[in-house]
């Protein structure tokens, strides 16, 4: 291996005219100082402040949130059956734009779980008991999510799910058509394809709380609007502090119990080697 003298050399020279040059900024810098009449040590104090000490503003911009559309949409929702959407309600207008079906818009608190039951069979004089196996059942669901309302748009998107709860837990009950029929079954959707896929609920319950530590939204919604009505028109129906509307809690807890059904024709269809492989999963039999 050889040596390079000259490449020792240029090394050397090198470091010392980094060496000279950060010097002469430090003294520059120093001078900089000395020459300031304000003094030397409130030239220190000033070097991060802007000038004429003039705050610099930033823009704002509004949050904009992407909602998932088709196959990558994930979020828990509740669909709105067919036989509610032929009702067309004014009322549900708001779950119409989100895919006829109310969205909870933060990821909820689910508990689901599954049972089996078993008959003990005790004989006489002995210390344990045989179990014969009785039936499996898929228990209720509770549902339990924040809801945050910051615009008009979100209020009366509260209102929308309000009244979808309600109407989803009557039945067709006095004048009216399809009288007679029980509460409608939903669909419940979330976290893909193999958690809960298009799984038929009915709703037999719903809690949400309207806090006193917390801001209420005024909205106008409800009484003149219809489904086909554009965005731009139903933030027109913001209204003031006076006059009709509907006050919308800023933060509230929805709570919704779902009970899984399945029609006899469903079950006779159950096959536990396609259960097992998914394939029932896909189709909501969970």
């Amino acid at each position: 291996m050889s040596n390079n003298p000259f490449a020792s050399l240029q090394r050397t020279f090198g470091n010392a005219v980094n060496i000279a040059t950060n010097l002469k900024k430090t003294v520059d810098t120093v001078k900089q100082f000395a020459d300031n009449p304000l003094g030397f040590m409130k030239g220190i104090r000033s070097i991060n402040l802007p000038a004429d000490a003039m705050p610099t503003f930033k823009r704002s911009t509004t949050a904009v949130v992407n909602s998932p559309r088709g196959d990558n949409d994930w979020r828990v929702s509740l669909s709105i059956p067919p036989i509610l959407q032929d009702l067309d309600s004014t009322m549900l207008g708001p779950l119409y734009r989100t895919g006829k079906k109310f969205i909870f818009p933060f990821t909820p608190s689910i508990i689901f779980s599954h049972s089996a039951s078993y008959n003990a069979l005790q004989p006489i004089h002995t210390n344990y008991p045989f179990y014969n196996y009785q039936s499996s059942a898929v228990d209720a669901i509770t549902i339990a999510g924040d809801f945050f309302v910051e615009t008009s748009q979100d209020a009366e998107y509260w209102v929308a799910g309000l009244t979808y709860l309600r109407t989803a837990t009557k039945m067709f009950y006095g004048n009216g058509a399809n009288v007679g029929n029980p509460p409608p079954i939903v669909k419940l959707n979330g976290y893909g394809d193999y958690v809960f896929n298009n799984v038929p609920c009915v709703i037999t319950s719903f809690n949400i709380d309207l806090p006193q530590d917390v801001d209420y939204l005024k909205t106008a919604f409800g009484s003149t609007q219809s489904i086909s009505q554009t965005q731009q028109e139903q933030d027109d129906n913001v209204t003031t502090q006076s006059g009709p509307g509907t006050w919308v809690p800023a933060q509230s807890l929805i709570s919704v119990t779902v009970q899984p059904i399945y029609s006899r024709s469903t079950q006779a269809e159950f096959n536990l080697n396609n259960f097992v492989n998914g394939d029932l999963i896909t189709k909501g039999m969970i």
